[in-house]
């Protein structure tokens, strides 16, 4: 019988990434669209959600994509296209997008937000008296923060910042005739859409361009529109000393505010042809990285709307439970973490356990037990008022040993990070900005304490940030334990994070960059091998992107042998499932909701004992190769059984998901009847609600 999967596989078996992102926020477009399953701010947010996440989408890969053609680097992509090749067709994508996310918003949102007396409106659909308090507040609380711009040939094109919404004014002098074009910047202090009344809002640029008469005194204003750029906004810091790598970071932040090279012209879509050949001529843009679309621009604006107190267009509220393992022993005391994980590993499911009655308490905790040695902790993206910040500044104060890896280059949370980074060094914190050329994107605490019988060590590992605020609004798992094997490991790995070490040998850890490619490759050959020798195998992997050519390989090889291979992925997926004599044996789903799915879990059949770990890599390149990042295996039997169901749920042909053949996807929200399928979110919150009340 002829051996396929020692056969050469085709040339053309990867997606392309890029393309494959922007296929991933037309899912997010989907929630948008979608009338029967979600509520109407909430479709609102998810056209918000679509432009910050095009947003970055072009300030990080087009950025990227435009500095190679620029650098002249004729280097073609894994799917064969050559840079200048592929830009064209991501803003040909880009232009479809947009359009229908204004379609979406002009022809459904908007008008059935007005319906239910929210109304987004234009000035002369105001009434009189609401004229007149505009009128006011222009001159009270607007007139005073604007600041115009000329430009004439004593003042220069002004820099234009990004993500900002301008409004370019052709102006004429009545004395000369001469025409002059002047630029007003919206102030992002200022609250994008003003609110009139209860359910009456006014774009803010609205406003500003009714009164420029008052900013240009004396001059005819003839035309005026608003536009919107996007620059490169990636990070470049060289690392050639750790000693300077925080003010390497502070300069090329201060750096990226005022030379970044445009890479996006959003501009309203009846814009004069003379002002619009201008902005480009001075940006330094070409047609196709220009984007005509109908007022208001920046529709990240509506994120605004989820302060509306119209519950009855929201999901309905969610209150995460206390994790069954970790509940209060008395209704007066919360349970005491390090009593509870004694007796057992704790497998926390976020949003659905609370993150703060778990994982913050566990800090807390450590924080305030004078039993407590040392506390070491990883921070990637955390907010500015976390009370895990603070419970760390407590127990420096308090003498304890505590140790913070703070990655100061996480991604558009530089600037933060470095604040609260000074503020934890501040009050005695050790503080470690990570290690050269890596990313520190791990999610670990460890606390040693003093007990009776000696020193024991407790320890979290997880897929998510040491953030209370996103916690909420994150899908994410993390392991609580005080397993003697596990907390060594942790606390080797922080020994090599805060002391360069070279360790690289774990045992209930797969360490990136060295370990965790080569350990899931072996775990993926254990299941061929299982598989030829009659022994139950399988592979299951849900994680938020999958790139990498070598996993993707041994999935095809996989798949050819005949083992089933499935992967649920949230945003990037370049694999081509179900494709005959390659990836028969493939499925791959996606799923979108209320929540952010955040987790990585990785499942192997194990010939009938299953191998189970949860991590915070994803599938790419620069999570295997340029961060560090942990996995680490889980074994309680109830804690497999717990992933396994997860994995049965969301591949159920009854639970509402996108499905991914070859490079098609398809969205399957209803059954043939027309009758909704089920929401794996909402069922686990029906649960965790379940719970709670059966207490």
């Amino acid at each position: 019988m002829r051996d396929v999967t020692q056969e050469p596989l085709p040339a053309d078996r990867y997606l392309d990434r890029e393309i494959s992102w922007l296929l991933f926020n037309n899912r997010v477009l989907d929630l948008a669209r979608d009338k029967r399953r979600v509520p109407l701010i909430e479709r609102a947010k998810f056209l918000a959600i679509f432009s910050s996440n095009l947003d970055e989408f072009f300030m990080v890969r087009v950025a990227g994509l435009k500095r190679r053609i620029a650098a002249g680097v004729a280097v073609p992509t894994v799917t064969g296209k050559m840079p200048g090749e592929l830009h064209s067709e991501l803003l040909g994508h880009v232009a479809e997008l947009v359009a229908e996310q204004s379609r979406i918003f002009h022809e459904e949102v908007r008008p059935e937000l007005a319906a239910e007396g929210i109304e987004i409106l234009n000035w002369e659909e105001l009434t009189a008296a609401e004229k007149d308090r505009m009128r006011a507040l222009f001159v009270e609380r607007i007139f005073p923060v604007l600041t115009p711009l000329a430009v004439d040939p004593s003042h220069p094109f002004p820099y234009i910042s990004g993500l900002s919404i301008n409004l370019a004014v052709l102006l004429r002098n009545p004395a000369t005739g001469a025409k002059q074009f002047a630029r007003v910047k919206v102030p992002p202090v200022l609250s994008r859409f003003i609110k009139l009344a209860e359910g009456r809002f006014l774009p803010l640029e609205d406003i500003i361009s009714r009164h420029l008469g008052q900013l240009f005194t004396g001059m005819q204003v003839l035309q005026h529109t608003t536009f919107r750029v996007t620059r490169n906004e990636d990070i470049e810091v060289e690392e050639d000393d750790a000693e300077n790598l925080l003010f390497a970071l502070e300069k090329e932040l201060l750096r990226r505010k005022v030379g970044r090279p445009p890479v996006r012209l959003e501009v309203e879509e009846d814009i004069d042809l003379q002002m619009l050949d201008m902005l480009m001529r001075e940006l330094d843009v070409s047609e196709a990285e220009v984007f005509r679309l109908a007022a208001p621009l920046d529709l990240t604006g509506l994120f605004s709307l989820a302060d509306s107190h119209r519950e009855d267009l929201k999901y309905p509220n969610f209150l995460p439970i206390t994790h069954p393992d970790l509940a209060e022993v008395e209704s007066s005391s919360p349970a005491d973490m390090f009593k509870s994980l004694k007796l057992r590993d704790v497998l926390v499911h976020h949003p659905y356990d609370s993150f703060a009655t778990s994982v913050q308490r566990f800090i807390e905790q450590a924080a305030a037990d004078p039993a407590v040695l040392a506390i070491k902790q990883t921070l990637y993206r955390t907010s500015g008022d976390s009370p895990i910040v603070d419970a760390l500044i407590e127990a420096a104060e308090a003498g304890k040993q505590v140790l913070a890896v703070v990655e100061i280059k996480a991604r558009f949370d530089e600037q933060a990070n470095i604040g609260w980074a000074r503020k934890l060094e501040k009050y005695g914190v050790h503080v470690v900005y990570g290690m050269l050329g890596l990313k520190t994107h791990c999610k670990l605490a460890l606390v040693v304490r003093e007990e009776a019988d000696g020193l024991r060590r407790y320890a979290h590992i997880g897929t998510g940030n040491y953030n209370p605020k996103t916690a909420r609004l994150y899908e994410d798992m993390g392991l609580l334990t005080s397993n003697p094997v596990i907390t060594d490991d942790i606390a080797r790995l922080f020994n090599h994070l805060s002391g360069m070490t070279h360790e690289t040998n774990y045992r209930r850890l797969l360490v990136a960059p060295h370990g965790i490619r080569k350990g899931l490759l072996e775990y993926v050959d254990g299941e061929v091998a299982n598989h030829l020798a009659g022994k139950p195998a399988g592979i299951r992997v849900k994680i938020n992107s999958i790139v990498d050519e070598a996993l993707i390989d041994a999935f095809y090889r996989a798949s050819q042998a005949g083992v089933p291979v499935d992967i649920w992925v949230r945003g990037i997926c370049t694999i081509r499932p179900g494709v005959p004599g390659l990836s028969d044996n493939i499925r791959v789903r996606s799923t979108l909701g209320r929540f952010l799915e955040h987790s990585r879990v990785f499942w192997f059949a194990g010939g009938g004992r299953p191998i189970v770990g949860i991590g915070s890599a994803d599938l790419m390149h620069r999570n295997l190769d340029r961060r560090v990042e942990a996995i680490v295996g889980i074994s309680n039997p109830a804690h497999v059984e717990r992933v396994e169901t997860l994995f049965d749920r969301a591949f159920a042909p009854d639970t509402v998901h996108w499905e991914l053949i070859d490079d098609t996807w398809t969205a399957h929200t209803h059954d043939d009847q027309g009758n909704p399928l089920t929401d794996l979110q909402e069922t686990l919150i029906q649960e965790a609600a379940e719970r709670r009340s059966s207490r």
